[in-house]
């Protein structure tokens, strides 16, 4: 498509422009990294989306932010990798998969591990193809001979060499600890994949009988059906009411065993009782005061959240079922005396949305310390992460401070599976990278990690590492930069870092580029519950990508939420129609036009030096930004440069040279056109890719796409400074007899008399270079310039900067209709001022109107009595 097209369609239609453009891309190989050593590298990795379904507004958004550096990289001629891949999204892709079999009849046991996880990958192939085409829809420029999977074999290589680095330092470990376990899909979460959410509870009131008879202790809990597990009652060492009872037992109601009355530092002495009921089988707190006391470990759940056969007759209910039951029965042998309402944080499964039990298991584990301790250190140097904005610094280093160790271990079958082997008879550990040379004698770890593992080593595992001498290794990593939302600082970002300086030695970027959470109009989260969800593809539908696209773009600063608004994405629409036909006419006047004969180095106009010298201004401040990544502010500046300056001010000027006589000034003016449209392509381009590419195959241009054309630089000789003045000098002038008009209701079509007086010389010369748009935009009978003018009598005068206008009425309206006019509306305005006089004076109104009401009249007064005030000196100006 390197020839020039001749015509463009009479209309914008988005979705045909759109449908062509992006296999083109992809085939001709545009968004390939080349590996040129003559060219800087630049780099960026994608956040892998999981691979379980469809993408979100959300996803759009930060794809787009990519884009755009990926493209104007690119453009400027940076040997650019943006590498996409997809996550294997271990808990996710295992609960659709299950779920599907279930339609079926058949559990993954029913299948067996070998079978499910075949049936994973099938499930894989299909999905990631429609991830494949979402990406295709929103444009995104990746390159896709290097997409990678969290799950392939080269990305499962630097899974298994970073375990096996981690365990033989010591930083990773198995270990019976209480972890975050969802009942749900039956697996360990890491802290940061349980989300808080206040819940209405109860704090259970119960007296544990002390064995001796002598009296009981009051004891209180959220959850009373873990009250079965209780190996002990803790209280302050200092606490003098309990001081007597340390060394006494208790009997446990419901399970009759004797459990010891412990001292403990942990217990808050002004919290409740000042007693506290000691469950080291399901409370974090609660296991370490049980490992200082040497107290024994009772599990009373199953694994699906049911009671075990540790809890009595409870043994086969659900926990909640159970809760109630157990409160109940409690309630007849008079232990439970008070239940008082509580609202507490209660953690919920991010996945499948289920309770978090807090359990006692056996799982493997990082020591976060030192790798903290490492990522810590490096905010101190000059090879820092630089976070925009660097606000979020503060919160990534506030996680790391307060860091914990990292539960790795998944009760799953898809995933990496751990590298670990337990000896059939001696229970020895073994951990390598492949099994044992006598693996008939090991049992492999049913366990696979976590999902974030894998990804926390995307940016180097995705360039070849553990081959330090991989080509994309050596070339691309550390990568440029990174964009992502604040809700996986921790998730993610901070992991990639802590494991980029462990197996690099470096930063994994060096730049993170924060954006914030995509929500309704009203501000809230977009959710399927709320049912305020909006499909990109929708939106795509409705406006097209380019579209979208710029709204999301616009619609914040960096950091910040983003809300939708559907009239904001129809006004961007908007936008790109107006740059549509703004182009279209432009090529009308092409007519043969080839690249080669551009020629700016002819007479130029007022007008063609000013948007020459603005195109410059625009180039430099757009370019600024981008490296600053204020996306927003780029939007904006070009939608004022093509809307305002290019559309509104230069096509309309330019029609006076394209329909006069003088032929130099035509291919001036044409060529000026063909410039401009082209540079402005080319930076709207990283954000509207779509309809830049159509429009600058439609120019004169060479090359075969627009995505790997130069991007625009500043020419110092295109540069008029003087053009500035005189331009804003000219629109002053043209804007306010427009508006003397538009209040004299007098049309364009009818011509005035205009006397323009500068106040110099200078301005004097400046109206005379634009006298002929002056001319062509106020439409005057008789045009009169200069600095002697007296005054007319009776005129209407406007003083601006510089100069001064003076409108003879007489050749404006008939004056004495226009009084009548303006008293009768003198008249009209005079009842609407004191009607809401009357009702803002009366005290019952004033008194029972909402605010908002009053303020809205109070508007209406002020309003009115300026509009009344404005025909008041009107016709005292008329009559005199």
């Amino acid at each position: 498509m390197a020839e020039q097209k001749k015509e463009m369609p009479t209309k914008y239609n988005p979705k045909e422009t759109e449908a062509k453009w992006y296999d083109y891309w992809v085939k001709g190989k545009f968004f390939e990294a080349t590996g040129d050593e003559s060219k800087t590298p630049y780099s960026i990795v994608i956040p892998p989306p999981n691979v379980t379904g469809k993408l979100h507004l959300g996803h759009a958004w930060d794809a787009t932010l990519q884009d755009i550096l990926a493209r104007t990289k690119r453009m400027q001629g940076f040997d650019t990798l943006w590498l996409p891949g997809m996550d294997h999204a271990g808990i996710a892709t295992q609960a659709k998969v299950e779920a599907k079999l279930k339609e079926e009849g058949l559990s993954r046991y029913d299948l067996g591990r070998e079978a499910f996880v075949e049936k994973s990958w099938e499930w894989k192939e299909e999905y990631a193809q429609f991830i494949r085409d979402q990406w295709s829809k929103i444009g995104i420029s990746v390159d896709y001979s290097r997409e990678r999977f969290t799950l392939d074999e080269g990305l499962s290589k630097a899974v298994n060499e970073v375990f096996v680095k981690l365990y033989n330092k010591g930083l990773i470990y198995r270990g019976e600890y209480i972890i975050n376990w969802d009942p749900a899909t039956k697996t360990a979460l890491s802290d940061i994949e349980v989300i808080h959410e206040d819940v209405t509870g109860a704090f259970y009131h119960m007296n544990y009988p002390l064995t001796d008879g002598s009296g009981t202790i009051e004891v209180a809990t959220t959850r009373p059906e873990t009250m079965l597990g209780d190996t002990a009652v803790a209280v302050h060492p200092k606490d003098e009411r309990y001081a007597h009872l340390i060394g006494k037992t208790v009997t446990l109601p419901i399970v009759g065993r004797e459990i010891p009355i412990v001292a403990d530092d942990y217990v808050d002495m002004e919290f409740g009782s000042g007693a506290v009921k000691i469950t080291p089988a399901h409370d974090p707190n609660d296991f370490e005061i049980g490992n200082r006391h040497n107290l024994e470990r009772i599990l009373v759940m199953n694994e699906d959240g049911s009671m075990n056969e540790n809890a009595a007759t409870y043994q086969g209910l659900d926990r909640f079922e159970c809760r109630k039951q157990i409160v109940s029965d409690l309630q007849e042998q008079g232990i439970l005396f008070k239940i008082e309402e509580h609202v507490h944080s209660v953690g919920h499964s991010e996945r499948s949305g289920a309770v978090v039990e807090p359990y006692l298991s056996t799982q493997w584990f990082v020591n976060m310390q030192p790798l903290a301790d490492a990522a810590v250190a490096l905010q101190k140097t000059d090879d820092k992460v630089n976070f925009v904005p660097d606000r979020f610094e503060k919160t990534y280093l506030r996680w790391m401070d307060n860091i914990r160790d990292w539960c790795i271990s998944r009760q799953l079958w898809w995933g990496h599976r751990i590298p670990a082997w337990y000896h059939n008879e001696t229970g020895e550990i073994y951990v390598g990278h492949e099994a044992p040379e006598d693996s008939e004698n090991w049992t492999q770890d049913e366990d696979v990690l976590d999902t974030w593992f894998s990804s926390a080593l995307w940016p180097f595992s995705t360039m070849g590492w553990p081959d330090e001498e991989a080509i994309d290794f050596k070339r691309f990593y550390p990568t440029s930069a990174l964009v992502t939302g604040y809700d996986i600082i921790f998730f993610w970002v901070a992991r990639m870092i802590f494991q980029g300086i462990e197996f690099t030695g470096e930063r994994p970027f060096n730049d993170v580029l924060i954006h914030g959470l995509i929500r309704a109009e009203d501000g809230r989260k977009m959710s399927k519950s709320l049912g305020n969800g909006v499909d990109p593809h929708d939106v795509i539908d409705k406006y097209g990508t380019d579209a979208l696209r710029f709204f999301l773009t616009t619609g914040s600063s960096p950091g910040n939420d983003l809300r939708f608004y559907w009239e904001k994405v129809e006004a961007t629409w908007n936008f790109g129609n107006k740059i549509w036909n703004a182009s279209r006419f432009a090529l009308m006047n092409m007519e043969d036009m080839g690249y080669d004969d551009i020629d700016l180095s002819g007479e130029k106009t007022v007008a063609d030096k000013w948007i020459l010298t603005r195109l410059q201004d625009t180039i430099k401040e757009v370019t600024r930004l981008i490296d600053k990544y204020e996306f927003g502010e780029v939007g904006r500046l070009l939608y004022n440069f093509i809307w305002d300056d290019l559309c509104d001010w230069y096509i309309e000027m330019a029609k006076l040279s394209l329909y006069g006589e003088d032929e130099a000034a035509k291919q001036t003016t044409r060529s000026v056109l063909a410039y401009v449209l082209d540079q402005t392509m080319r930076m709207l381009h990283p954000i509207m890719p779509f309809i830049t590419e159509e429009i600058w195959q439609h120019l004169p241009h060479k090359g075969e796409s627009i995505t790997v054309a130069d991007w625009p630089i500043v020419h110092s000789e295109f540069i008029f400074e003087e053009s500035l003045e005189d331009m804003n000098q000219l629109k002053e002038v043209i804007r306010s007899v427009r508006t003397i008009r538009s209040e004299l209701n007098v049309p364009m079509s009818k011509q005035i008399e205009l006397l323009v007086r500068p106040a110099n010389e200078k301005s004097l010369a400046q109206l005379e270079r634009g006298q002929a748009f002056i001319e062509k935009f106020c439409n005057p009978s008789k045009l009169e310039i200069s600095t002697g003018i007296e005054a007319p009598e009776k005129s209407m005068s406007q003083v601006l900067s510089g100069v001064e206008l003076f409108l003879p009425l007489a050749g404006l309206l008939n004056i004495e209709e226009e009084v009548a006019r303006l008293e009768k509306e003198l008249t009209r305005l005079t009842k609407e001022v004191e009607r809401v006089d009357k009702k803002l004076s009366n005290e019952g109104f004033v008194a029972k109107a909402p605010a908002k009401v009053i303020e809205e009249e109070k508007k209406k007064q002020a309003d009115y009595s300026e509009q009344r005030k404005t025909v008041e000196a009107r016709i005292a100006e008329l009559k005199a």
